[in-house]
């Protein structure tokens, strides 16, 4: 066990943090079959009643052309299409998520029109983060039978945990954060086995994964108890959910930076963390390198200059 696993998870609101993120993860692997299935029968159903959306790409149109309206007609038509089934058409919408040549035969081309940036990559639904299965459920009118106020106060609940710059939340928070879960679970209630999946959520928040320094070091294993269960979550596995959440963390903050709204103190305070914590440092070396390149120097400089002035 790597003791700077330890220090982490007996940090009480950096383990609120893991759960509730890991939590997302739950939830996303629960629903996108169900999600998957949605989009194709809507990419079919927009091709049977729009037959002009069945012609061909003639030039093989990107994302620039979108977005300039200089694609060709089968593609403007698609793009037409797209902000047709909107729920807030007037809003920003991702354009470089997708290659629109491919909404033709790809329906989930025609998915991540409606999710935040940064999905160009992603070729189905589960290879998505949490936050871009949220966005197409809010944005896309496919899902107007799911109430659209609860899937806002979800999305809001994960951008306050993914911008929160130290990766802790209070017990507060937690509880705030575990009735909006409750509630959009409700909303899919026809899912397969979505009753098991909201079990398993609430032991996910309950449970307790501080541990003794002394035993952890020294265990492949480590048991954590709750009040309705005894579970072996091996230390590798918690690991993996800690990548999986600054992954997304570091992905954001590059979107930023490539649009010139990068946060750098929450860069700054991002690369301490990982600093502070070498298991973490050296799973992120490339990210990290990454996080220099975007100007992690040039906002320690600003900020050694601000101390210096006030001194």
């Amino acid at each position: 066990m790597c003791e700077d696993l330890v220090v982490r998870l007996n940090d009480r609101e950096y383990t609120n943090w893991l759960k509730a993120g890991h939590c997302l993860y739950i939830l996303k692997d629960a629903l996108h079959p169900f999600i998957e299935e949605h989009m194709r029968a809507f990419h079919r159903a927009l091709l049977r009643d729009e037959p002009s959306l069945r012609a061909q790409c003639p030039r093989s149109c990107r994302s620039g052309d979108i977005k300039l309206s200089r694609a060709c007609t089968p593609c403007l038509q698609w793009k037409s299409e797209i902000l047709n089934h909107h729920r807030q058409p007037d809003s920003t919408l991702n354009w470089d998520n997708c290659t629109p040549s491919a909404w033709r035969t790809q329906h989930w081309e025609l998915a991540k029109a409606y999710m935040p940036r940064g999905q160009a990559r992603v070729h189905a639904a589960h290879q998505c983060d949490p936050s871009a299965l949220l966005n197409l459920i809010n944005y896309c009118d496919r899902f107007t039978f799911v109430h659209s106020s609860y899937v806002r106060e979800l999305i809001k609940c994960r951008n306050e945990l993914m911008h929160s710059a130290n990766l802790h939340v209070s017990d507060e928070w937690i509880k705030n954060f575990k009735g909006a879960l409750n509630r959009f679970v409700q909303l899919f209630s026809q899912v397969p086995n979505m009753t098991l999946v909201e079990q398993e959520l609430t032991k996910m928040l309950t449970v307790d994964l501080s541990i003794c320094a002394t035993d952890a070091v020294d265990s492949t294993d480590m048991k954590v108890e709750d009040d309705s269960a005894n579970y072996n979550i091996r230390p590798e596995l918690i690991s993996q959910w800690e990548a999986d959440l600054l992954q997304e963390r570091l992905r954001e903050l590059r979107h930023m930076a490539d649009n010139e709204t990068m946060d750098t103190d929450q860069l700054m305070m991002l690369d301490g963390f990982l600093q502070e914590n070498k298991d973490l440092s050296q799973r992120f070396s490339a990210e990290l390198q990454a996080i220099s390149a975007l100007g992690m120097d040039k906002g320690r400089v600003d900020k050694q200059s601000s101390d210096l002035g006030q001194k």
